[in-house]
């Protein structure tokens, strides 16, 4: 389950704006040198790409989500979460509301 606040952390001020602002996330740094982004999602389908492994966590909302090289569509909500493997994507899909999420980048 994602945690529900980071204590001691540094967060970067300035957004990252994606898909003409309809995915929006703030990146956090942990101390120790981790970091994650946490971020809402507008109706709407994305695909997003990864460098590094990433683990999606659902805060609040629902989504639909295919991983690169499958054609299973899974369903999340809120205390759920998957897994994208580095160099590869996803594409989400959120029906209606927002989606919020924390993204940690895995090692």
């Amino acid at each position: 389950m994602a945690a529900s606040e980071f204590v001691g952390v540094t967060v970067l001020a300035k957004a990252n704006i994606y898909f003409d602002g309809n995915v929006v996330s703030h990146t956090v740094l942990l101390p120790g040198g981790d970091k994650k982004t946490l971020g809402l999602i507008r109706p709407g389908s994305y695909h997003f790409g990864t460098d590094a492994p990433e683990r999606m966590e659902i805060v609040a909302g629902t989504c639909s989500v295919t991983l690169d090289g499958s054609t299973v569509l899974k369903d999340y909500s809120a205390h759920m979460h998957f897994d994208v493997p580095g160099k590869s994507g996803f594409t989400i899909e959120v029906k209606h509301g927002l989606c919020e999420y924390v993204c940690s980048f895995l090692t």
